[in-house]
């Protein structure tokens, strides 16, 4: 693994664990640690074996998003040169080969929140404590919540927190869907543990074709997405995994995937 001074890495079986290890800091982020994270999508990407990845914070928080500090080197020249590189950071995990799992406590706000946003799904301590609130800062989310969130939890909602800066709980996030799951913030990371290790479990192929699926759906019509749903399926028919799958069901044993 390699030496990062913002996060660590680890793996456990077919899961890796990315954690945003600044407590004494709040897990804050900024370029740093956007590059910080970048390596380690790189990294972890390359895994062998990999079936899901978990996102979490060391100590009593997940992060309480950007460090401020930084907003004074911040200018309309650097927002524009830096924005889109660092959008993309976020993004990966939308896109990334396999499902990501955030595992969120503690305090949540601002780019914490939209990177939650760009993962698949969101399991919340029953402490947690959810804001976005760049408007309270003269400032507009830029790093997705615009565009992630009103996707995720409707219009409405968005608005209603992004104009606001409400902060919300973990019983209200799960309400209006901005987080899927709760459990008690003691059992948080083996609820995340149990989820990708199931995850994990199943065919890679079907579980790759299924979020790039869901993802594909959510930015085209119905007819764009049904289309993408015949294409991944004449692919997933022909595979050894998906035989494999059948044929482990009706012999009652446990499957034996290659990703092939």
């Amino acid at each position: 693994m390699s030496q990062y001074e913002s996060i660590l890495i680890s793996k456990k079986g077919r899961v890796a664990i990315l954690t945003l290890n600044r407590p004494e800091k709040l897990n804050t982020v900024g370029p740093a640690v956007w590059k910080e994270l970048e390596m380690a999508a790189n990294e972890i990407e390359a895994m062998d074996d990999l079936g899901a990845v978990i996102i979490t914070g060391a100590g009593k928080h997940f992060t309480a998003g950007i460090d401020l500090n930084t907003l004074e080197d911040f200018n309309s020249q650097f927002v524009m040169k830096n924005v889109p590189w660092a959008q993309s950071v976020y993004s990966r995990w939308e896109t990334f080969p396999v499902p990501v799992i955030a595992a969120v406590q503690g305090v949540c706000y601002g780019s914490g929140v939209e990177l939650i946003l760009a993962c698949d799904i969101r399991i919340a301590a029953d402490n947690l404590k959810i804001s976005i609130p760049e408007v309270r800062f003269g400032l507009a989310p830029d790093m997705g919540g615009t565009t992630r969130l009103p996707k995720l939890i409707g219009p409405g909602q968005a608005k209603r927190l992004i104009y606001s800066c409400d902060e919300i709980d973990a019983k209200e996030a799960a309400r209006i869907g901005l987080v899927e799951i709760v459990v008690e913030k003691d059992k948080l990371m083996d609820e995340a543990m149990a989820l990708a290790n199931r995850i994990a479990a199943q065919p890679p192929i079907a579980v790759k074709m299924a979020k790039k699926g869901v993802n594909a759906a959510m930015d085209s019509s119905v007819a764009g997405g049904l289309l993408f749903e015949q294409a991944q399926t004449v692919y997933c028919c022909g595979t050894e995994d998906q035989n494999e799958a059948i044929k482990a069901f009706f012999e009652k044993r446990e499957p034996v995937f290659k990703s092939k």
